[in-house]
């Protein structure tokens, strides 16, 4: 038996080199924020047989509710004629609520058909270099705007000059300048607000699925309010298809994706290895919301981006997020 120490001689060569280690890997980046699971759910199509479901099913369930109607109101006219006279009043108050209601989202859905249709001859106008057709489009951005006190500045101004201006660019460029400036300013703001919104409450509220559930809500009224922003008030069912239509544009030009490029941008660099994974996550989702508001700009506006810059997510972000997560050295030296 050997007492004592016992010294075991290790080769040089054969001790592992620091440099060599593999690499951490980066469990805290966050890939799969809130707001990419919601423009996921809110873009994917429904399967036909999903839509003959869910419509047969409405219809069967507003035919039994308005026979069930029939039969109460009847039979207790029957019975009691005084309270079924209060009743039929009732009941036709509240379809004339209804009536209203499918009157507002009727004029809601034609004016979302109305901006896409300006646009359209907007861009046919830009592409074939048409004087005549830019002018009709002006006509029209000038009829949409008309009791607009907001753009009574901007339409002066457009009808001060535009007969100096030839050429169809420039004078759809002047629309942009003049009458649609300070809207894309409104709709500036209201991305930076929802974008703070969502982003805030990412990083400190820790209960599970609260993130998507804020992105959704955020979303929904930031968009339309740039929609009331350009005249494109909707109602309810108004509402929830521009949002469809707003994230299906988002997820079909690919911007909805998020990478460490758009983070470095937004938060100076390396903000990642900085923060927790909440806050990352803010960061994210505050600049997928910023996409989303870009979205709506490009869907709403009337007149597509063609003299005037489309805003910038960085830059949107960046002064969203100003003061919440603090000042990295990358910002400080920019």
């Amino acid at each position: 038996m050997t007492k004592g120490p016992v010294l075991i001689e290790i080769d040089d060569d054969a001790q592992p080199a620091p440099h060599l280690a593999p690499a951490v890997p980066e469990v805290d980046t966050p890939q799969d924020a809130a707001m990419q699971r919601v423009a996921a759910i809110a873009a994917r199509r429904p399967s036909p047989l999903a839509r003959w479901f869910w419509g047969l099913l409405l219809s069967l369930t507003g035919f039994i509710v308005t026979l069930a109607t029939w039969d109460y109101v009847t039979g207790l006219l029957a019975r009691a004629p005084i309270l079924g006279g209060i009743a039929t009043v009732l009941t036709v108050l509240l379809l004339f609520v209804l009536a209203i209601i499918a009157i507002r989202e009727v004029a809601a859905f034609g004016r979302l058909r109305k901006l896409d249709r300006i646009q359209h001859h907007a861009s046919e106008a830009i592409a074939t270099e048409d004087l005549d057709a830019a002018r009709r489009v002006l006509g029209e951005v000038t009829a949409l705007y008309a009791k607009r006190e907001d753009t009574s500045w901007g339409r002066a101004a457009l009808a001060e000059r535009q007969a100096d201006v030839l050429d169809a660019d420039a004078l759809l460029g002047l629309a942009e300048t003049t009458i649609l400036a300070p809207l894309d300013a409104r709709a500036r703001i209201e991305i930076e607000a929802a974008a703070r919104q969502v982003a805030t409450v990412t990083a400190v509220v820790p209960l599970a699925l609260a993130d998507v559930f804020v992105a959704l809500t955020a979303n929904l009224r930031m968009i339309r309010r740039i929609a009331e922003i350009y005249g494109g008030r909707a109602g309810t069912l108004g509402s929830w298809r521009l949002t469809r239509t707003v994230l299906a544009h988002l997820v079909a030009t690919g911007a909805v994706a998020v990478g460490d490029d758009l983070i470095s941008s937004v938060a100076g660099g390396g903000v990642i290895s900085k923060v927790s994974r909440r806050f990352g996550e803010g960061v994210v989702n505050g600049a997928l919301t910023a996409r989303v508001g870009i979205a709506a700009i490009e869907v709403c506006r009337p007149l597509p981006f063609h003299v005037a810059g489309k805003p910038s997510v960085s830059a949107l972000v960046s002064r969203a997020l100003r003061g919440l997560f603090g000042k990295t050295d990358g910002q400080a030296g920019a």
